[in-house]
């Protein structure tokens, strides 16, 4: 039923640039807080950005401010993440992630992000 589908991820060299997408449906998607975690080799998964509902707040993890932004388009059911000034340490499997206070928590399957020369 419900489905969170990213895409965007590859290969991208140091510095450039990545837009990644996860489109959403199955649920009500509008009402969902959505958020973009990631998670490297060997490391824990961790919190890169969240939007709320109408895309009136953000969040961003210490390490990617100033150089990712999350967006919405409710009417789309799509969620971005534009990644600029990328970096080796952004290497990384990005997930998609949606979260209402009166529903369980979707995950999408991920997409592999690779920084590297």
């Amino acid at each position: 039923q419900v489905q969170l589908v990213e895409s965007g991820g590859g290969l991208v060299q140091p510095g450039g640039s990545l837009r990644l997408s996860c489109a959403g449906s199955g649920f009500a998607f509008s009402f969902y807080t959505m958020s973009w975690y990631r998670q490297a080799p060997g490391k824990e998964r961790e919190l890169v950005a969240d939007i709320t509902s109408t895309g009136g707040s953000t969040n961003y993890a210490d390490s990617v401010k100033g150089r990712f932004t999350i967006s919405r388009d409710n009417g789309k059911k799509t969620v971005w993440l534009q990644m600029n000034s990328l970096k080796p340490e952004d290497t990384a499997v990005y997930y998609c992630k949606a979260k209402w206070r009166y529903d369980m928590d979707y995950w999408g399957k991920g997409t592999l992000v690779t920084v590297s020369s």
